[in-house]
């Protein structure tokens, strides 16, 4: 599909928001008394970072081809 560099901009910036606020879950879980209690959801907050790191880098890229 084809976006507007407006589209990928709001994009970038959303996803670099919802990766912020992830990483502030995982070290919130982290310092909990018991964190093995909370290693599910220390797991998937992780592996969500990674997942919407990777799609930052694509809309990244997506951005300089429209220089």
């Amino acid at each position: 599909m084809d976006y507007t560099r407006e589209e990928l901009i709001e994009a970038r910036r959303q996803i670099a928001s919802t990766v912020h606020k992830l990483n502030e879950v995982v070290k919130t879980l982290e310092t909990k008394p018991d964190p093995t209690r909370y290693k599910a959801q220390i797991t998937l907050a992780k592996r969500r970072v990674a997942a919407f790191t990777l799609a930052l880098e694509l809309v990244e890229g997506e951005l300089n081809k429209k220089k």
